[in-house]
């Protein structure tokens, strides 16, 4: 069987580009792909031509060998029916891939998970995202009651207030874009402009920052914000960008931490109570309880794919998420 993938070729060059199938294995599903989604933090760093060549893309999931050396498949958002099947999971069944822009692939059970029926494919495009909010929200430790400020109002951003929220957090949550402060706002999330942070912060400051705005400067001004002893979890991956830090004397007398939140992995703290199947399965119920549909702004055929891409490295008025559609 023949297939079509997307291929990045070059900085923000992408191309289509076919791929043989072979008949699914033990334990492998044939899966025609209906909807993916594009990731704007990862993704866009390999549009931008921001990451190591020599890195591995990524070893946790099996459709994800190589490195990020021109030309590579990417993605890990896809939403399909399956074709065949050699497992348990039963053929005609709507599943959430973990696997690159394809338009028929086949691969493990073990990184597909079985969505309810009536699931919005759509929506389920950010199940990736949800996942990180969730893992954000669970390496936030206990949260109930404090104020808790999130820097950006992405989708993994906005998806992290309102996971932190639902953990009893007060959220301040900040964008330098209006019109994300507005969408967080229509969602119950108080949202300010980067610059009013100082003001809108009391006396001495807030216990934890959530950093994933995907900007290198943000985490600097991240730093003036927290209490003694405060926090800064670190969700943006900056690729190859330089994050200039001041590391001098409030950093060091006030005993500040900046940590780092990766959804690949369950931390130690977790592993007794977490595991990855668990997380996953919380994620699943959670398409069902989240307003995702107001982050699924846009909606583009596969063979627009490029233009998808300058859409949001360009952050285009409007658009937020960005859900490729297969005919």
């Amino acid at each position: 069987m023949q297939a079509r993938r997307l291929l990045f070729v070059a900085p923000r060059r992408v191309e289509m580009a076919p791929v043989d199938v072979p008949e699914p294995g033990p334990g492998q599903l044939l899966v025609r792909t209906v909807r993916s989604g594009i990731s704007p933090g990862t993704e866009l760093l390999c549009y931008r031509g921001l990451l190591d060549p020599d890195l591995p893309l990524d070893e946790t999931i099996g459709s994800l060998g190589g490195s990020f050396s021109y030309p590579f498949p990417y993605g890990y958002s896809c939403v399909g029916e399956v074709e065949r099947s050699t497992g348990a999971v039963g053929v005609g069944s709507l599943v959430f891939a973990f696997h690159p822009h394809q338009d028929l692939f086949v691969v493990s059970e073990s990184d597909v998970v079985e969505l309810p029926e009536r699931t919005d494919a759509r929506t389920a495009t950010l199940f990736p995202l949800v996942e990180t909010g969730l893992q954000l929200s669970l390496d936030a430790g206990p949260v109930a009651h404090e104020r808790v400020v999130v820097l950006g109002l992405g989708p993994v951003g906005i998806l992290t207030a309102l996971l932190l929220q639902r953990a009893g957090a007060v959220v301040l949550a900040a964008d330098p874009l209006v019109e994300r402060r507005e969408l967080a706002l229509s969602l119950d999330i108080p949202a300010a402009a980067p610059e009013e942070l100082p003001s809108r912060v009391p006396a001495p400051g807030v216990p934890l920052v959530v950093e994933v705005s995907g900007a290198p400067a943000a985490l600097a001004g991240a730093l003036s914000l927290l209490a003694h002893e405060g926090v800064a979890l670190v969700g943006s991956w900056y690729g190859r960008q330089q994050v200039p830090l001041p590391l001098g004397g409030a950093f060091h007398r006030r005993r500040l931490t900046i940590r780092s939140s990766q959804v690949s992995t369950i931390p130690a703290a977790l592993a007794g109570r977490w595991d990855v199947a668990h997380r996953r399965r919380v994620v699943t119920a959670l398409l069902g309880e989240l307003p995702l549909t107001a982050l699924v702004t846009t909606e583009l055929p596969f063979d627009d794919a490029f233009r998808a891409y300058e859409l949001l490295d360009r952050r285009e008025p409007g658009v937020l998420h960005v859900a490729l559609r297969y005919p």
